[in-house]
């Protein structure tokens, strides 16, 4: 989602040189020896041990919680760190409610004389996040509305004065795909692209139920992804309304289905997309209805977030903040795929978790601790849609007025060392230049997503951060490696995506080369460190959607 802010007061943009110019005083606190204690066999143990059959894929509310996040807190306190929650704990509460869908539940759309039956998990994944035991759908009337999105600072309206109360409405992923490169944030998903946005909107508007329909090539993920990710236990924020303001149903469909349904309207769905990317697009009601009914087991927990700290050297400096953040979680148990049950989850997100350990591990190497306080947040629930980090957001143990950046570390380089280093939402926020610093002393380059289309920015726990107000770096792996040919690295990458992403196949392989870890955890160190270390903290760039928040965050903080 796009924000209109206004005009705020002057942002303090921090200038490279004065945070990268801490020269060879870094050295003398130590700072040198303790990026380069940071091993690559230490990050591929830590990953053995998370994504191992006994952790049982990492699940919230599971045996595999209670090993994760009892193996986060030793690891943190043998690294010598204190204990991040005020309360004396390494733990943060988070109140989660599980819900699973009986299995059984059919897709019914009816109309023109037709009737099709769809098939959970083979045409469809649907579900509810309300916390009730049973919800439906009965004949509700069917609209497509296009991508779903309204975009005033465009001029955009995919809705033009539909009223969807009590409708179910059929949505594309992603943004429209316009030719205009200042709409839309060109060729880079925005957040009107994500899928969340689709459901929150549908939500806003009074629509019963939402359908999005899944492509592989848009969306940047297979139907299996789809599939195995929402067909089983999912988990939300428990709330004081029960999730009531949640729509009654949301879902998937395959192209495929989204195919056969619009023909049984009587509409060409190529037709209708292509129309769907133009601005004067119209919603088209269909002349069919849905109809199913979803039976939940519904479960309340306390999942947790592990925190540690590194109390700053400065007295004055210290009651502010950089926070190291990674998920531990990941999807338990769930559907078996090539007789495997377990989604172990190594790259996604064992390796995000190690790298955390370790880098916390080499701060407490420093002779002198930064003059900034340093906190390392393993969360809960990211890949049940950012819940643990939304969490500590909304709820957070530190201000978030005083919290300097975030770094947030999810699914690392396990192949080797790269001449780049990839920058998820370049030209946000004055870390860049941090970054692109750093990566200038390790004879590295910046560059920014490979892939901007898919959405990064919007799928990782930075992100709930950055909705608060807070600026945050969001590293991919660079893309050009050392001794591959051109190309190598995209190809490895969509290999991972296709093959083994929210898989049970997400495991250690043969052929993985922790030297690449190794080099991009120091830069994400130093990132750290020289922040910590600057005299001003990182803002927003003139553009960036989020400045707003944080103006108002300070302003309010200076009170």
């Amino acid at each position: 989602m796009r924000f209109d802010f206004g005009v705020g007061r002057k942002l303090i943009i921090v200038c490279a040189a004065v945070i990268a110019g801490i020269g060879g005083a870094l050295f003398a606190q130590g700072v040198g020896d303790a990026a380069a204690s940071i091993d690559g066999a230490r990050i591929l143990t830590h990953i053995k041990v998370l994504s191992s059959d006994e952790f049982e894929g990492r699940g919230p509310g599971t045996k595999g919680e209670d090993l994760s996040i009892a193996y986060m807190e030793k690891q943190f306190r043998a690294a010598g760190l204190e204990a991040g929650n005020p309360d004396g704990t390494y733990l943060q509460k988070v109140p989660l409610v599980g819900i699973r869908p009986d299995a059984s539940m059919e897709f019914t759309f009816a109309g023109h004389g037709a009737v099709l039956q769809a098939l959970f998990q083979k045409d469809f994944v649907a579900w509810t996040k309300r916390m009730v035991n049973s919800s439906q759908l009965d004949k509700a009337e069917m609209v497509f509305v296009g991508y779903g999105v309204q975009a005033p600072e465009y001029k955009w309206d995919d809705f033009k004065g539909m009223d969807v109360r009590g409708k179910e409405i059929v949505v594309l992923i992603n943004d429209p795909p316009v030719p205009d490169e200042r709409m839309f944030g060109g060729k880079a998903m925005t957040y009107y692209g994500r899928w969340t946005y689709k459901f929150e909107k549908a939500a806003e508007l009074g629509a019963a139920g939402c359908i999005i329909v899944h492509e592989t090539e848009r969306a940047g993920y297979p139907w299996e992804v789809v599939r195995n990710s929402w067909s089983a236990e999912q988990f939300d924020l428990a709330s004081a309304d029960k999730n009531m303001n949640r729509v009654a149903v949301e879902s998937w469909i395959t192209h495929e289905e989204a195919e056969s349904l619009f023909r049984a309207a009587g509409q060409d769905f190529a037709d209708l997309k292509a129309k769907a990317a133009r601005i004067d697009f119209q919603p088209v009601a269909l002349g069919m209805t849905a109809s199913i009914e979803i039976y939940n087991k519904i479960r309340t927990i306390d999942s947790h977030n592990v925190i540690a700290k590194l109390t700053g050297s400065d007295a004055k400096l210290k009651n502010q903040y950089v926070i190291y953040t990674a998920h531990w979680d990941h999807f338990g148990i769930g559907p078996e795929v090539n007789g495997d049950k377990i989604y172990h989850g190594a790259v996604d997100n064992a390796s995000g978790s190690a790298a955390l350990l370790e880098i916390a591990r080499a701060f407490h190497e420093l002779k002198v601790a930064p003059k900034r306080t340093m906190i390392f947040l393993s969360v809960t629930g990211e890949e049940q849609g950012l819940l643990g980090s939304r969490y500590y957001a909304e709820h957070p143990l530190y201000p978030v007025a005083s919290t300097a950046a975030d770094i947030n570390m999810d699914a690392i380089n396990v192949w080797g060392k790269t001449r780049d280093i990839t920058v998820v939402g370049n030209g946000k926020s004055s870390l860049d230049d941090v970054v692109a610093a750093v990566a200038k002393e390790q004879g590295r380059r910046v560059d920014s997503d490979p892939e901007p289309e898919k959405g990064f920015y919007y799928r990782s726990d930075h992100f709930s951060f950055a909705k608060v107000g807070v600026p945050a770096f969001d590293p991919d792996p660079g893309v050009d490696f050392v001794g591959k040919p051109a190309g190598w690295g995209i190809e490895r990458r969509k290999k991972y995506t296709a093959e083994d992403y929210h898989k049970p196949s997400d495991v250690i392989k043969s052929d993985w080369d922790m030297s690449g870890a190794a080099e991009d955890c120091q830069l994400y160190f130093l990132v750290g460190y020289r922040v910590a270390e600057a005299e001003r903290i990182p803002e927003w760039t003139a553009t960036a959607e989020f400045r707003g928040i944080r103006e108002e965050s300070l302003r309010k903080a200076e009170k």
